[in-house]
């Protein structure tokens, strides 16, 4: 099972990435807990490249990101799934069609396209995107790499942006509230993927 977190930054993602890897574990599977960018040596050189630049224009943002995800799929993922074992991935795909595609307005079909050629087609079995309003998820993080210090008109653009990508991909992405206390989400979540099973 391939399962990834999106959200905006303080979203509480990552934290939830971290609870369903644990839970999967307590249960008896063998788990894989990544991160995008990130993940193998070059993905986090790419990472560093990407958040602490003063800046970075919009297509060497998506084709950096599409880079690190091609290597994070060839070294990490597809060897795991190979061998049997799960993988929760903290971003993935989605965020480059939200954050290049919709908020940088390089557009969702171009974005799909350079990241399905990038990871050879690999799309997760499921996807929780994290929902809570902007000024929640700013307050929650410091905002210390420079896409987190875009400002409120892009962070409420990406907002935007995950709505519609999860409208365009209802099947595969499901969404939950992630106002509620983490473990309720956590549970929610869990129920979610037993449906999948």
């Amino acid at each position: 099972m391939f399962v990834t977190f999106e959200g905006l930054d303080g979203s509480g993602k990552s934290t939830q990435a971290e609870l369903l890897a644990e839970a999967l574990q307590a249960d008896g599977h063998d788990v894989v807990l990544t991160r995008e960018p990130g993940g193998t040596e070059l993905g986090e050189q790419i990472r560093s490249l990407l958040l602490d630049s003063t800046r970075v224009s919009p297509w060497a943002e998506a084709t950096l990101f599409a880079a690190a995800r091609a290597e994070l799929v060839e070294d990490v993922i597809a060897p795991a799934l190979e061998a049997g074992r799960d993988v929760v991935c903290d971003r993935y795909i989605d965020s480059s069609l939200v954050y290049q595609g919709i908020a940088r307005d390089l557009g969702v079909d171009r974005i799909l396209e350079l990241n399905l050629n990038a990871t050879r087609g690999l799309l997760p079995d499921r996807t929780f995107l994290v929902l809570v309003d902007p000024k929640v998820a700013r307050a929650r993080t410091s905002q210390s790499d420079r896409i987190e210090r875009e400002g409120d008109e892009f962070a409420r653009a990406v907002d935007e942006g995950y709505r519609q990508v999860a409208a365009m991909f209802p099947n595969r992405i499901v969404t939950v509230d992630g106002a509620q206390p983490p473990a309720a989400v956590a549970k929610e979540i869990r129920g979610r993927l037993r449906e999948l099973s």
